[in-house]
């Protein structure tokens, strides 16, 4: 299957619109593998530098994770203060206690402004943004997380490092 919904500029993207790749997950804050997959997404960024761009859309699984969309919600209100990749790392890096304590913590540690942060949460200023997104992942064929694209086509393979690496370098080099 391909992407739905092309990369735009209101997506949550690390490296240069001109990257030779593009690999676009779609995933949710409290899934283990996700949490697994997030340590080999940063090694591979490392490893291919500014030949990848990076693209994260929300995909939480509610049903299976409680916390998941306040966390997809908080990382939204984190992003309208300019802090979205700060807030989505340390999620994935604190997986194990996601939760309110959490969330509180982070606004603290980024230095977030509270009120608006809270306020936002509050009225789900953001739940029509996660919802486009995880829309767009089913409207993709995502069925499950993480759910990865590379340069628009659905990867079906294997997320580990190594694997991952070879098909975004095949991409980069079509």
């Amino acid at each position: 299957m391909s992407l739905a919904v092309a990369v735009s500029a209101t997506d949550h993207v690390q490296g240069d619109a001109d990257a030779k790749v593009t690999l676009v997950e779609y995933g949710d804050y409290q899934c283990p593998y996700c949490g697994a997959a997030y340590h080999v997404v940063k090694a591979v960024q490392k490893h291919l530098g500014r030949k990848l761009r990076f693209v994260f859309r929300n995909f939480p699984l509610n049903q299976a994770h409680p916390m998941a969309e306040l966390a997809a919600e908080s990382a939204e209100a984190a992003a309208a203060q300019g802090k979205f990749w700060e807030i989505h790392d340390a999620l994935y890096e604190h997986q194990d206690q996601l939760g309110q304590p959490l969330i509180e913590a982070l606004v603290e540690r980024l230095h977030l402004d509270a009120k608006t942060f809270e306020a936002d949460l509050e009225s789900r200023k953001f739940q029509s943004r996660v919802k486009h997104d995880f829309m767009g992942g089913v409207r993709s064929g995502v069925n499950g997380t993480p759910g990865f694209f590379i340069n628009g086509e659905r990867y079906d393979g294997s997320w580990e490092e190594e694997p991952l690496t070879a098909a975004l370098l095949k991409a980069a080099a079509a």
